[in-house]
């Protein structure tokens, strides 16, 4: 941990502060959920109720059988990921349960066991938030253990600014639309706070963790966002959000889950330090 300047902390909290404002001022307004999308290749047997919690199986299955490989041991490090893992719950889940209640985003009962239902989300989309970094929190110890070394390193910091950059232009064009606004604020805040408090190393980690992630992101996030069903299980106010996908993946979503998932394996690390 490196010394902590008052006037970093300071402006830490202005880009999370913003959230707050921009929650307390924003005109809910619920639009029209998107169930629209065209899916690329369509498998009737998703059409049922159990494709959501399917899906979440599928995605932490791999990892746990994984979590006993000798030399990863990941299983043993669980200490360290779960507090992680609830603690960036307590922050998603509330914004989740926001979102739905305001519009921003909304799930399809076709693809869910509706009856599990929790605060107005399904038991699934919290299974989710314990399936998602549980997996990818494993990725990024998978190349710490066998990769000596990273070579994303070596450009940390120009990625790092770049991923600044990219954030602070995307943000003064879209700051209207709540969803992304929301995910580049925080995020924002997240990595000031790594770049300024935290190790490059780690931060060079989640980089390349998060860049080997997208492939599973792009299976897991294309089949909730109606890449092989008839109708998306996640849906979106497409006034809320870019309005720009990926095959049928929201844009935004690649912020979202580098948040997530950035806040989950920085816990995992400061759990970790304090633990060993």
């Amino acid at each position: 941990m490196k010394e902590t300047s008052p006037w970093k902390v300071v402006v830490l909290f202005i880009p999370v502060l913003s959230v707050f404002l921009l929650w307390f001022f924003y005109n809910i307004n619920t639009g029209v959920l998107d169930y629209t999308q065209e899916s690329i290749w369509l498998v009737s047997i998703f059409e049922n109720s159990f494709y959501y919690l399917s899906l979440n199986l599928f995605t932490l299955s791999l990892p746990l059988f994984l979590s006993f490989d000798k030399k990863v041991a990941f299983f043993k490090k669980w200490k360290y990921l779960f507090p992680a893992i609830g603690l960036t719950a307590l922050v998603f889940i509330p914004w989740d349960v926001t979102f739905t209640h305001w519009g921003v985003w909304g799930f399809n009962e076709k693809y869910y066991i509706e009856f599990f239902k929790i605060f107005n989300l399904p038991l699934e989309e919290w299974l989710f938030f314990l399936t998602v970094p549980y997996a990818c929190v494993f990725i990024y110890e998978c190349l710490k253990c066998y990769i000596k070394d990273n070579p994303v390193l070596k450009i940390e910091n120009i990625l790092t600014n770049i991923i600044l950059g990219v954030f602070l232009l995307l943000l003064i064009f879209n700051i209207n639309k709540i969803y992304p606004t929301t995910s580049i604020l925080l995020s924002i805040s997240l990595l000031l706070y790594h770049k300024w408090f935290r190790d490059a190393k780690d931060r060079a980690w989640f980089y390349l963790a998060y860049i080997i992630s997208l492939l599973p992101f792009f299976i897991i996030n294309g089949a909730l966002t109606g890449s092989f069903t008839k109708e998306p299980v996640v849906v979106y106010n497409n006034a809320a959000n870019f309005d720009f996908r990926l095959l049928t993946i929201p844009a935004d979503d690649l912020i979202y889950s580098f948040l997530l998932l950035f806040l989950c394996t920085t816990l995992f690390e400061i759990f970790r330090m304090k633990g060993e």
